[in-house]
């Protein structure tokens, strides 16, 4: 799902309300019957993990090595479960680099593998295409479309409509706090102009969101109707 609005519409907060780090003032926020804000640090990195806008953050070990072996210890994984887990994501990251001296890939890719180490069944991700490059955004939408197939439930807050376009299912807008649209991603976001993609906007009224949804729909024609068009 993709939660989108402009700056100061409440995108943020509503993923802090999710993870805990807020206490709902009205209503209630349950995650499989649970409240996170009411659950200690251990137990709530098992229910749901939030990679925010600065994935830096996350990150306060001298080395790639020690930000692993501390997020073993604070999951109560096996030893190189946060490790294996990064490889996973992107391989080839020394163990002795500094966070610091990561790429920003690399930086957003060492806060999934410590977020998702532990399984959360709901990942939030706050703007995680920031500062990203093409090959990192791509990386990042295999990622999470991965994620998705196999069950997880993947929230992000984003102004991105490309990445919307490739891995969302789901889109909510908000806008000063209220939901103002909820519907399948692509409905709203091929007939909304301020939230279309590049294909959307130009093979409009067609509903495709990305160019290798054309490419597959173009495969699929006979031969003849290609030759013509």
């Amino acid at each position: 799902m993709a939660v989108m609005g402009r700056n100061g519409a409440g995108k943020s907060t509503l993923l802090h309300h999710l993870v805990g780090l807020r206490r709902a003032q009205r209503g209630s926020v349950e995650i499989l019957g649970r409240t996170p804000a009411a659950l200690g640090a251990s137990e709530a990195i098992r229910l749901v993990g939030l990679v925010p806008q600065d994935p830096g953050a996350l990150l306060c070990a001298e080395t790639v090595a020690a930000e692993c072996r501390d997020g073993d210890r604070d999951g109560g994984l096996a030893e190189g479960t946060t490790r294996a887990v990064l490889e996973s994501i992107v391989g080839g990251i020394s163990d002795d680099t500094h966070p610091k001296d990561l790429s920003e890939g690399q930086r957003l890719a060492l806060a999934l593998a410590i977020v998702l180490a532990p399984e959360p069944p709901l990942l939030l991700l706050d703007e995680p295409t920031r500062g990203l490059d093409y090959g990192a955004k791509e990386r990042l939408s295999h990622l999470l479309r991965r994620l998705a197939a196999r069950g997880r439930c993947v929230v992000v807050a984003t102004h991105d409509v490309e990445l919307v376009a490739e891995v969302a299912d789901r889109v909510v807008v908000l806008a000063d706090g209220e939901v103002i649209t909820d519907g399948l991603a692509r409905s709203v976001v091929c007939h909304s102009a301020g939230l279309a993609s590049q294909v959307a906007r130009i093979l409009a009224p067609a509903e495709w969101l990305t160019v290798e949804e054309v490419a597959t729909a173009l495969a699929e024609r006979p031969r003849e109707n290609r030759a013509s068009s």
